[in-house]
């Protein structure tokens, strides 16, 4: 189980030399085993830009692996919000995710409402959960440069029972080393915004984007993510993410 923010969770072995082997299902399940962190916190810079000045937050980003898959994460706003987002990923079900709001009162998030925007930033509740391998069909659509470098590409399809935000996305898979640089998103059958890894860094031989952009497909607005600090496998008490410790 993936959370999709932390970006740096994706891949690192050779696909087989062989062209006609490779799969999508082959490359994702390469991606999954880039080296991952037991828990993560990171201190994280948001501009929203949608014409004029841009509105700057700033978070803290908490996540910790679980056994089977339950894994957990914490978003808490530091300014000008207090805002806080928990994520609780389920194996083979929707998350549970819960918004607590500047007043202070604690929010379910429905998965109908997955497809919200979450903090007017073009990052959706749907976007900051986890991603299990087993929920979507691949199929691999060949190779092409994005980012400006050569990439497999990827679609990427919903099919488990669970609400769809997205038809579908394709996923630009790094061939040096299987890492995500970019996902586009299509709604309603066309391309709707699209995320760039960007400034990616090994932290503890953890692969890690330091600049993560969401653009609208028109290239009007965009939501960008600059990591100011971050460390890994540090110890996070658990109760950080009982639904009962939201204030």
């Amino acid at each position: 189980m993936k959370f999709k923010l932390t970006a740096a969770l994706i891949a690192l072995l050779l696909l087989p030399a062989v062209a006609g082997a490779v799969t999508g299902r082959d490359i994702m399940e390469q991606s999954e085993k880039l080296a991952t962190p037991g828990s993560a916190k990171s201190l994280v810079t948001m501009k929203i830009y949608k014409g004029g000045s841009p509105d700057e937050k700033q978070f803290t980003l908490s996540v910790k692996e679980y056994p089977n898959d339950e894994d957990k994460a914490l978003i808490s706003f530091q300014k000008p919000t207090r805002i806080q987002l928990l994520t609780h990923a389920h194996k083979g079900k929707e998350d549970d995710q819960w918004i607590v709001l500047s007043s202070g009162k604690v929010k379910r998030i429905a998965a109908a409402d997955k497809g919200n925007a979450f903090v007017h930033s073009h990052f959706y509740y749907e976007d900051l959960g986890s991603r299990d391998i087993d929920d979507y069909e691949y199929q691999y659509l060949g190779d092409e440069k994005a980012a400006g470098v050569d990439c497999f590409k990827v679609q990427s399809v919903k099919t488990a029972d669970k609400e769809k935000v997205y038809d579908k996305t394709i996923l630009y898979v790094r061939k040096s080393d299987y890492f995500i640089v970019r996902v586009d998103f299509y709604q309603n059958g066309k391309l709707h915004k699209f995320l760039e890894n960007q400034d990616v860094r090994k932290v503890s031989d953890i692969l890690t984007p330091f600049r993560v952009v969401m653009s609208l497909a028109d290239g009007s607005e965009r939501t960008e993510l600059t990591v100011e600090r971050v460390e890994y496998n540090l110890p996070i008490d658990d109760a950080t993410f009982n639904k009962e410790a939201l204030r």
